[in-house]
């Protein structure tokens, strides 16, 4: 049986109906059987829903003990009543677990601007912290509750040893449509069983995630409620790591990052009415701030999207984003390379373009894996985007996603 989250030491949980969405899971519990560290990013849209309010002042300590997450209404620009409703979601997840209200992190997913169904969500809460377990379907129902547009639940799973001791990792994802995180609808959640201080988990979940989640986009739209939140409850019984030199420290920041990862790339492989997932390296560059940040820019524009689902190798929008990235670079010194995973063609040396076979670099851009790949010939630094085509099925899609 394939493992979850469920196979991280003292982790229990459950999703559930609770009438929100038709005939679909929609309530998501997660509970520690400890106090954990907990780590989190959340969005850096100014229009910010309810829920993100409360989680980030509750894990403004660097503890928690439980998740709770509604999908079907987003809790964004309700209002008086929204922001009520996310309070009593945590107040609601304390009483039943008798624990404080502080030891709740809150997350919803779903339309914008909906009244949110207060009282569904509360009766679903109390009907369900009664069946939190560790077997392992409630991981599946769980990874299965929090989506919205998604085709598929999206869940990763690590087992790794820490100076001797066994360390599981679970995550679990869900993002199809306005994805472009800034962290920091997009929601990421890992759970762990490895001991590590809070301040140093929040830390590394930032890192961890300016190279995983914030290197994708679909729609390059920031949702009102991105959130990427990881519980370490110490179950594992390594020494506690304090600091970034402490045996075992870059092992598990290394596991953090690809498990994050492993879900960002899930997210975009399910990007709405998308065809082909694309792969944007940035290579060679003086600094990595600086890949980052051309590497975002080419799989943001809407032209290079529309390129790539037409299978249209018109590398000129490639370095025109690049261009408009906002960091210097020489055109005249760059390579760049067009393809799918096996091959690519450079289609430009030293800024001169280069005669090639369009028939045959379309066929390899028909693949549903392409990759993109400028090399800025000025330092050893690299980075990698994940992005998606922009079809005309994604327009069809959200043009009636209300109605």
């Amino acid at each position: 049986m394939v493992k979850n989250i469920t196979n991280v030491k003292g982790f229990k949980c459950w999703g559930a109906h609770s009438g929100v969405k038709s005939m679909r899971r929609d309530l998501a519990i997660i509970v520690s059987d400890v106090q954990a560290s907990v780590g989190a990013v959340f969005t850096q849209n100014t229009v910010r829903a309810a829920p993100i309010e409360v989680s980030e002042r509750h894990a403004a300590n660097g503890l928690a003990r439980a998740l709770v997450v509604n999908a079907g209404n987003a809790n964004a620009c309700t209002g008086e009543q929204g922001m009520e409703a996310a309070e009593l979601m945590a107040q609601t997840m304390a009483d039943e677990l008798g624990l404080d209200k502080s030891d709740i992190l809150v997350a919803s997913t779903g339309l914008i601007g909906e009244p949110f169904p207060t009282e569904d969500i509360l009766e679903g809460i109390r009907i369900n912290t009664k069946k939190i377990t560790n077997k392992s379907n409630a991981g599946s129902f769980v990874a299965n509750a929090i989506l919205t547009t998604d085709t598929f639940a999206k869940e990763g799973f690590l087992e790794f040893e820490l100076d001797g001791f066994e360390v599981n990792m679970g995550g679990i994802a869900k993002g199809s449509g306005m994805i472009h995180p800034n962290m920091a609808t997009m929601l990421g959640f890992i759970f762990t069983d490895v001991a590590i201080e809070p301040k140093l988990l929040q830390k590394t979940v930032k890192k961890a995630v300016d190279a995983s989640f914030n290197m994708i986009t679909v729609d390059g739209d920031t949702s009102t409620n991105d959130m990427v939140a990881v519980f370490a409850n110490g179950k594992a019984g390594n020494d506690i790591i304090a600091k970034e030199s402490d045996p075992g420290y870059h092992i598990f920041s290394e596991k953090l990052e690809e498990m994050m990862t492993h879900l960002a790339k899930l997210i975009v492989s399910d990007g709405e009415g998308s065809s082909k997932f694309v792969e944007y390296d940035v290579v060679n560059a003086k600094t990595e701030k600086k890949a980052r940040q051309l590497a975002r820019s080419i799989s943001s524009s809407s032209l290079v999207k529309t390129a790539m689902f037409g299978r249209d190798p018109n590398w000129g929008r490639i370095i025109c984003a690049a261009g408009n990235a906002g960091v210097p670079f020489d055109y005249k010194k760059v390579d760049l390379y067009l393809g799918n995973e096996e091959t690519q063609i450079m289609v430009l040396e030293k800024g001169v373009p280069q005669q090639y076979d369009r028939n045959n670099m379309k066929r390899l851009l028909k693949e549903s894996h392409i990759k993109v790949r400028l090399d800025l010939k000025e330092g050893k630094q690299s980075a990698t985007a994940w992005g998606s085509d922009l079809t005309t099925d994604y327009v069809m899609f959200n043009s009636v996603y209300t109605t």
